[in-house]
């Protein structure tokens, strides 16, 4: 596949999903699970979030039940937030932890290649790779994932996925 295939293929990606994205509307966390929340706003453009985390032990790890989320933005930060909730459903929290922390890698390459087992990992949100070319749209990729860090922060996991 040529580059600008690859391109196109990871355009109509991130179009869809903000067309359809994934977790969009704040619900309720199952009964018993832990619950973190987070607001986030990108002063550039006005993007703004509020995140939902809901963890559960499983044999003693935590483990993300559900994220969902409501908010305005562009497509961009639409599309991000809907990829890091199909990433982070029923994950557990150090597997989320690495993956946030390989996304802000990815951002901050502008564009660069992670290694492969890093790409594979992050799955569908390699598709924002282009989007880090451009640092006025990385804010708005980001925003989503940091609203995650901060709410896994606030029901006691800390962002590295160590508790």
């Amino acid at each position: 596949m040529t580059v600008s295939a690859m391109e196109q293929l990871y355009q109509q990606l991130i179009l869809d999903h903000a067309r359809a994205p994934h977790g969009h509307g704040l619900v309720p966390a199952p009964d018993g699970d832990a619950v973190g929340e987070s607001f986030a706003v990108n002063p550039t453009c006005g993007d703004e979030v509020r995140l939902r985390v809901a963890l559960r032990l499983d044999d003693g790890r935590p483990v993300v039940d559900s994220v969902c989320w409501e908010g305005q933005g562009c497509s961009i930060s639409r599309a991000s937030l809907s990829v890091l909730t199909e990433l982070a459903d029923g994950q557990d929290a150090a597997t989320v932890g690495a993956r946030i922390e390989s996304f802000r890698t990815l951002m901050h390459l502008r564009g660069g290649g992670l290694e492969p087992e890093l790409e594979d990992e992050l799955g569908d949100a390699m598709a924002f790779a282009g989007v880090a070319k451009y640092p006025a749209r990385i804010k708005c990729a980001l925003l989503g994932w940091m609203a995650l860090r901060d709410a896994l922060t606030k029901v006691g996991v800390h962002p590295e996925g160590t508790e």
